[in-house]
């Protein structure tokens, strides 16, 4: 187990959150938050990367011009990104931060852009998710 990872663990516990699961071998923790929209928000260590993602919803068929306002969307989010993966289906925030460096605030910044974007977006979101 690395350094890098213990100290996330760290992190995410001085920020008042519970690691609901650990996946050790992988350098994996899996935190929730429902007052802030955190929902398996999965915290992984990768080499010197560490990356954040939590699944948003499945788009099936989703109306014309839905990617467009996502990618507008982005542009008010301070840190990460709503994309898609690699199926190009589902709705994903993801966001990368330097394990060398990383300090306290910025994973807290990560996190919080998470929630404020759900926030701000989610009844667009919402209606992405029913096909409106």
């Amino acid at each position: 187990m690395s350094q890098h990872f213990e100290q996330v663990k760290e992190y995410i516990q001085d920020l008042g959150f519970r690691i609901d699961e650990e996946i050790t071998d992988e350098e994996i923790v899996i935190i929730n938050d429902e007052d802030r929209g955190i929902n398996n928000l999965i915290v992984d260590c990768e080499d010197s990367v560490l990356v954040l993602e939590q699944l948003i919803m499945k788009l099936s068929d989703p109306p014309a011009g839905t990617y467009r306002r996502i990618l507008q969307m982005n542009r008010g989010l301070v840190h990460g990104a709503f994309v898609l993966d690699e199926t190009g289906d589902t709705l994903i925030y993801r966001n990368t931060l330097a394990l060398d460096n990383l300090d306290l605030n910025e994973l807290e910044t990560t996190i919080n852009s998470l929630s404020l974007g759900l926030a701000e977006n989610g009844d667009e979101l919402l209606a992405f998710a029913s096909g409106s």
